[in-house]
């Protein structure tokens, strides 16, 4: 078993005897339901990673390979970008989208933190809260996926006649600028979509300048943020290719902490 436990949830990637992958999410503030499954499961060997390992290290029954965070998810990007038939030898940023967002130059098998942003899912949940009234993620990338953040953020068409300024139309100027100069209550989902925009443009204008200074083009985007959340993913992808950087989604991105724990875990015990 790989496990990655983050701020926010568990992720599990389990190896069966039979060969067969089996991945789970779980809550990580539920310690009981992490330790349950992995006493359900019983695995062999348990490789952890994540920014609550070491405190689920004593608990565990059996004694598991602790792994170094950003060794986890190079090792488990590989394996994903490997499944998608994406991968090659190119030096790229791996982009970890959870909670907050930390973007690392992944250059072979060597991977280190380059920057990051607290810009993330966390983000996403707090401001879902204070302004649409929602606590559920699920909830506010429904949302989003049919909101128009046009409708909330002040683009540069808003203020610049066509042709006046270099920028396109569409850009945003100012991330929720428009409700500071109406009246009228927004719309929620239109809100939820903002937010996704807030995050999303300033999460790839970052990555963006960071691969410029790495000099690499690659920039692959996972965590659990993007689970299930084709707005942010759309907007990620789409503001990273305007700035001339090949943008990849890593499919159960989610869960390549896990995967790369996974894999690490086995390697050591072969």
């Amino acid at each position: 078993m790989g496990l990655d436990l983050g701020a926010s949830l568990a992720k599990l990637a389990i190896r069966h005897d039979s060969g067969e992958r089996e991945l789970r999410l779980l809550p990580s503030q539920d310690g009981n339901a992490v330790l349950e499954a992995v006493e359900e499961i019983a695995p062999a060997r348990v490789g952890l990673t994540g920014a609550g390992a070491q405190k689920l290290a004593g608990k565990l029954p059996a004694e598991p390979l602790l792994i170094n965070e950003f060794a986890a998810w190079g090792r488990g990007a590989s394996v994903l970008l490997d499944g998608q038939h994406d991968s090659d030898d190119q030096r790229f940023l791996l982009v970890s989208l959870g909670t907050g967002t930390s973007v690392m130059l992944c250059d072979g098998m060597a991977v280190s933190r380059v920057g990051g942003t607290a810009l993330g899912g966390g983000t996403v949940l707090g401001l879902g809260s204070l302004l649409v009234g929602e606590n559920s993620f699920q909830r506010l990338t429904e949302l989003a996926a049919t909101g128009d953040r046009r409708n909330v953020d002040l683009l540069v068409g808003d203020i610049y006649q066509p042709g006046q300024i270099a920028l396109a139309g569409d850009t945003t100027a100012a991330a929720f600028g428009k409700p500071a100069v109406r009246s009228e209550a927004s719309n929620p989902a239109d809100l939820a979509q903002a937010i996704m925009g807030l995050v999303g443009e300033n999460v790839a204008v970052l990555c963006s300048a960071l691969a410029g200074t790495h000099q690499v083009k690659r920039v692959v985007f996972g965590g659990a943020t993007l689970r299930e959340n084709p707005t942010l993913r759309a907007i990620l992808l789409g503001t990273t290719a305007a700035f001339g950087r090949q943008p990849v989604s890593l499919e159960d991105g989610e869960f390549t902490g896990a995967l790369g724990a996974l894999a690490l875990v086995h390697e050591a015990a072969a």
